[in-house]
């Protein structure tokens, strides 16, 4: 029987303790509540709101501003241009700043006195307070996950590769679509989670753009401030557990996709 060296052994206590802090808390909001008030807050329409609305409205971010960052991704992997450090060094000022800061930011661009703003409302709505401003806060804070997942996935495709097929006859979109795509689909997906699920837990800039209509992490905060944590606990373990069964499903899809 071969016994674990000293190395694994040392690891797997520091890996442990890692672990102990992940799930500590969690198991303490599960076993400090009760199930009448789980059930209580399931049957709470305004929580239940609050998740579907902060569900859809990361499901929305991650579909449109996706669109764009997969081939910003793509020209980061595959070409050389002047700027192209500080433009990587932009896409993840998102990460280091503040996201209190970031609503402020958004919300000089996004308010109704801006140019956008003001087209905005010309067109019918509003950025401020409306699910189309949570959709930019989600997008603004979750970006850089997207984008630097698919780039780490586009550079490990050998761009000879895509040279042969292009060699062969096939269209610049073409290889990109047969060849690069397939082939980095996996660090793309992942980014397409980790994107939604930032934008879904997404507080201090959501709250500055739109205080109202609440999504849950605002709800929650909500009611920790007026009512204390008795009243908090049950929405956050709810919205923890649809987190949860989301993120479970996001992952058995990308298994597939594999």
């Amino acid at each position: 029987m071969k016994h674990p060296d000293l190395l694994s052994l040392i690891f797997t206590g520091l890996g442990g303790l890692a672990l102990l802090f992940l799930l500590a808390p969690l198991a303490g909001l599960v076993l400090q509540s009760s199930v009448p008030e789980l059930v209580e807050t399931i049957k709470d329409a305004e929580a239940a709101g609050s998740i579907i609305l902060s569900v859809w409205t990361a499901m929305g971010a991650t579909l449109v501003f996706g669109i764009c960052a997969v081939p910003l991704a793509w020209i980061l992997a595959r070409k050389e241009f002047p700027g192209k450090k500080a433009i990587s060094a932009i896409i993840d000022l998102p990460l280091m700043i503040p996201h209190s800061a970031a609503g402020i930011a958004l919300l000089t661009v996004l308010s109704r006195h801006s140019i956008l703003g003001r087209a905005a409302h010309e067109a019918g709505f509003s950025f401020i307070g409306s699910p189309a401003g949570i959709m930019a806060a989600m997008a603004f804070v979750s970006l850089p996950f997207l984008i630097n997942s698919a780039r780490t996935g586009f550079e490990a495709v050998d761009v000879r590769l895509e040279m042969t097929a292009m060699n062969l006859g096939a269209s610049s979109m073409k290889a990109f679509f047969t060849i690069t795509l397939p082939l980095a689909w996996r660090a793309v997906i992942a980014g397409i989670v980790l994107m939604f699920g930032r934008g879904m837990s997404e507080f201090g800039a959501v709250i500055i753009i739109a205080y109202h209509p609440m999504t849950a992490p605002v709800l929650i905060y909500e009611r920790f401030g007026a009512y204390g944590l008795k009243y908090a606990r049950p929405a956050a373990i709810l919205f923890i557990g649809v987190c949860l069964v989301v993120f479970v499903i996001l992952r058995i899809v990308a298994e597939r996709n594999r």
